[in-house]
């Protein structure tokens, strides 16, 4: 499982549409959000949004970092003119929170809600192994961390359902509502694929309607084929200070042109083990056992191939590992570990075919970098690309080592690493 977090925008986007089965209300304002990206002209926004000219309006960052109101990042009850120019003054500039630092790219833009400042509340889900834990604060908003002690949880056993759960909530203003509140939001957790959620404050409109104004979120992107009705056109964004290498991105774009998965996550460009392996499980169990032999600072990258893909998609994965591999020279020379489970249904020899291809062409460069390789695979084929794998080594005079399932997986690190 892999948690990854999402836009305010696209969370909100989904809240409300969940909700506005027990708000009916809030199905308009679904309709109601508006992102700004630096590619956005203001003709088109208005064309697309034209409540936005008619409506009292709030405008934030939305690129997954908190505490934007600390920071001066947010601005309330703004007409569609100051909106748009304090947007303006902002965009691409680089900003510091916290200890990070980033360039502001996208805005989230929606109605400005009056509230009361004592009907500000705080509630977050996350998931246990056994149960998941709903946490509910009556003191919500930016001090709700100077407030902690007053946070409650309520905790519902997985396949356990909001409905019978027992809020045991303070004396509130329109106590009922908030539980109602809980149970329907608990029931988009639940059925939505998230692996934390959170709304920081929610609160009530003049008119006694309840509203969600500022939401943090993490999907379990595994989720995406049983949720992708509910999820929508959703977007996975790199976290607020990084931004993809263009090797990076070349994977992702890699990746999103097959049903087969292609990761790859640049650590130390100048590290001298370089890993390409086969499976997300596999990717974790390599990484963590080259750390756990003392070569944290030495991992240059973090990656899998998974999913069958075709022996040109491989190819092009092994070249851009490679390429980045081979681009600064050590003197101690570079470890390359092709490693891998045992695949269910992942043709051994027809991905091999794309790395043999890509070690081919880069041999040169292998042999200049003083690069050892270390292959273990086991799998539908792997007889067939483990010899190909061999007679590589032989044809190129490379100092190839290749092992099968009859080698532990993660035996090929330190042999790789302590030369044994």
């Amino acid at each position: 499982m892999a948690q990854k977090g999402i836009r305010e925008y696209d969370g909100k986007r989904v809240l409300f549409d969940w909700l506005a089965k027990d708000f009916p209300k809030l199905k308009e304002r679904a309709k109601k959000l508006a992102l700004i990206t630096p590619e956005t002209k203001e003709k088109e926004a208005l064309s697309a949004n034209p409540w936005l000219k008619t409506t009292k309006l709030v405008v934030k960052p939305d690129q997954l970092f908190g505490k934007r109101g600390k920071h001066g990042l947010v601005l309330l009850n703004a007409d569609w003119k100051t909106a748009w120019k304090w947007i303006a003054e902002r965009m691409n500039k680089t900003v510091t929170v916290g200890k990070t630092t980033g360039e502001l790219t996208h805005f989230l833009i929606e109605p400005f809600t009056p509230h009361a400042e004592d009907e500000e509340y705080y509630v977050a889900i996350r998931s246990e192994r056994d149960c998941d834990v709903v946490y509910f604060s009556p003191k919500g908003g930016i001090y709700v961390e100077e407030n902690w002690d007053k946070v409650i949880e309520t905790r519902i056993p997985i396949l356990g359902s909001a409905a019978d759960a027992q809020f045991k909530l303070p004396d509130i203003k329109r106590r009922e509502e908030v539980v109602r509140f809980l149970r329907s939001l608990h029931g988009l957790y639940a059925e939505g694929g998230f692996a934390y959620l959170e709304i920081n404050p929610f609160s009530f409109s003049p008119d006694g309607d309840i509203v969600p104004l500022d939401l943090v979120a993490k999907l379990d992107d595994t989720a995406m084929f049983e949720t992708t009705k509910l999820w929508g056109d959703m977007e996975f964004p790199p976290a607020f200070g990084t931004a993809l290498t263009k090797e990076e991105a070349f994977v992702k774009h890699l990746d999103e042109q097959s049903g087969a998965s292609l990761k790859l996550t640049i650590l130390n460009p100048k590290g001298r083990v370089w890993t390409m392996v086969a499976g997300g499980g596999a990717s974790v169990i390599y990484a963590d056992t080259v750390c756990d032999l003392g070569y944290s600072k030495e991992l240059a990258n973090y990656g899998e191939y998974s999913g069958d893909p075709s022996e040109r998609l491989t190819y092009e994965y092994a070249k851009t590992v490679l390429d980045l591999m081979t681009r600064t020279p050590d003197s101690r020379g570079k470890v390359l570990i092709i490693g891998g489970g045992i695949a269910n249904f992942t043709d051994v020899a027809k991905t091999f075919g794309g790395i043999i291809k890509a070690l081919a062409e880069f041999k040169d460069k292998l042999v200049k970098n003083k690069v050892s390789i270390y292959v273990r695979r086991g799998g539908p084929n792997y007889k067939e690309g483990l010899a190909r794998m061999r007679k590589l080594g032989d044809t190129l005079g490379l100092p190839i080592q290749v092992y099968g399932p009859e080698t532990h997986m993660t035996r090929i690190v330190s042999m790789a690493l302590e030369k044994k």
